[in-house]
């Protein structure tokens, strides 16, 4: 009778085991919201939610690189649009320079140039974030140097960029260059050497040099809005890429909750009659445990 007892006593202790495990598993789930927090909890749902939020962290990082590209985008296109502008008006000094100019006009406008060539070196020049936008790969020193005479003003400019272009991924399978390309790159430096010819020819009084200048200006001013127009399209492309991004992690946030989130009307629903049940096992327990100990007594 006693081995009889001991048994059904361990039977009564482990129901009551599992049943007060069930009412604390689902306490912390309401508490926390969460429905596995172990792997053991539900191993196919675990490793699902692993999986996904590994991938949320790839588009993590692709969402941080499409940022990085359209900021170099935009920075570059905002260097070609300043050089557009110093172009326009240098378009508009030869065409006044190739008429009858008397020199002291000549001499002014030739000033105005030289202002032009520093404007279009610095902006030839410019960095986002410590990395030189038009020196290819060569991001680390101004690809742009300028010698100048005597009087410090710029005689001619030597491009040290490379011909790389560095490539940024957005997603598993698509990658984009942001920056300008090599030939873009080259016609920066060929501008800028034709705004020195230019001032040249005004400051000699050459009318048919001056116009001579015209052809090569407006080649430089077709390639830097070609190049904007590139620029332009490149953004677009980061921003589709980034709308994509956006859907992709929206649509994996909801995926981790369905695989690891609760539903907490249903849990408290299921506490409440897990705790229902503990207690009446409670009470069983209670009125076996002592019949058993009288038979036992007896």
């Amino acid at each position: 009778m006693r081995i009889a007892s001991n048994t059904v006593s361990d039977n009564i202790l482990n129901q009551l085991q599992k049943l007060g495990t069930n009412q604390a598993n689902l306490q912390t789930q309401i508490a926390t919201g969460l429905r596995i927090s172990k792997p053991e909890d539900d191993p196919a749902a675990f490793g699902r939610a692993v999986n996904f939020q590994s991938e949320q962290r790839r588009i993590a990082q692709y969402t941080t690189n499409a940022s990085t590209a359209l900021a170099v985008s935009q920075a570059s296109y905002e260097g070609l649009k300043t050089l557009k502008g110093v172009s326009d008006r240098a378009g508009e000094i030869a065409t006044l320079g190739a008429g009858v100019l008397g020199q002291d006009a000549a001499n002014s406008y030739a000033t105005e140039v030289n202002q032009l060539i520093e404007q279009a070196l610095q902006t030839a020049n410019n960095a986002y974030n410590g990395n030189y936008l038009y020196a290819g790969t060569a991001v680390g020193a101004p690809p742009f140097t300028a010698a100048r005479d005597a009087a410090g003003n710029v005689t001619s400019v030597t491009n040290g960029g490379d011909t790389g272009t560095a490539a940024i991924a957005l997603s598993e399978n698509s990658t984009i260059v942001p920056g300008t390309s090599s030939d873009t790159n080259t016609g920066i430096g060929d501008f800028i050497t034709r705004l020195i010819g230019l001032r040249d020819a005004l400051k000699s009084g050459n009318t048919a040099a001056v116009s001579a200048t015209q052809t090569g200006l407006t080649n430089s001013e077709d390639l830097v809005i070609s190049s904007m127009a590139y620029a332009g399209g490149i953004q677009t492309r980061i921003e589709a890429a980034q709308n994509q991004l956006a859907g992709r992690t929206t649509t994996l946030v909801g995926l981790i909750s369905d695989n690891s989130s609760t539903d907490i009307t249903t849990s408290v629903v299921k506490l409440s009659q897990a705790s229902t049940a503990y207690e009446a096992a409670l009470s069983s327990a209670s009125k076996i445990m002592k019949l058993s100990l009288l038979d036992y007594l007896n």
